[in-house]
């Protein structure tokens, strides 16, 4: 009996040493736990943050990509208005008071803003008078026009010719 004590005892003195060894490799797990659940939370925390950050930088770069894009169309319009008006000031230069062609002396942008006043003018009054009175779009040409000009209007089909009349224009009728 006191050898099956012993054995026991033994056995016992084992069992506890393994419970303790136990016991403390499951505090350490609990705390290796804890701070795992640490991490995840500031990570949590940080993923939040750079989402917000990553939509405010997106359309930050959005907004500067279409100013970008902004300051290149307005560019380009200011290229294609000089070019335009380069052409029309060398096939269609305005007329003098005499009819002759204007003199060179003039500065480009200023004879191409004209230009473009007087194509803007004929435009006017072609979409006034269809406006106004749609069953007698046409209009008698005169010297306030340009022929160069009338003529531009006629061969690009953005205006048309009186059937009967050929002194008189209309608009093209491009809304039907």
């Amino acid at each position: 009996l006191q050898k099956v004590k012993n054995d026991l005892e033994m056995v016992l003195s084992t069992v506890q040493s393994k419970n303790e060894k136990l016991r403390e490799d499951l505090k350490r797990e609990q705390q290796w736990h804890d701070e795992q659940l640490q991490i995840v939370d500031v990570l949590s925390g940080i993923e939040e943050e750079m989402k917000n950050q990553v939509v405010q930088f997106s359309e930050k770069r959005v907004f500067q990509e279409l100013k970008n894009k902004m300051l290149k169309l307005r560019t380009y319009k200011e290229e294609l208005l000089n070019v335009w008006g380069d052409f029309l000031e060398e096939f269609f230069p305005l007329p003098e008071e005499d009819g002759s062609a204007l003199k060179k002396k003039r500065k480009k942008s200023n004879c191409s803003v004209h230009i473009l006043k007087l194509i803007l003018l004929v435009f006017q009054i072609l979409i006034n008078k269809l406006m106004s009175t749609p069953h007698e779009p046409y209009l008698t040409i005169s010297d306030l026009f340009w022929p160069p000009y009338i003529e531009l209007l006629l061969r690009h089909g953005i205006a048309l010719r009186h059937p009967e009349d050929p002194n008189r224009i209309r608009l093209e009728a491009f809304h039907q």
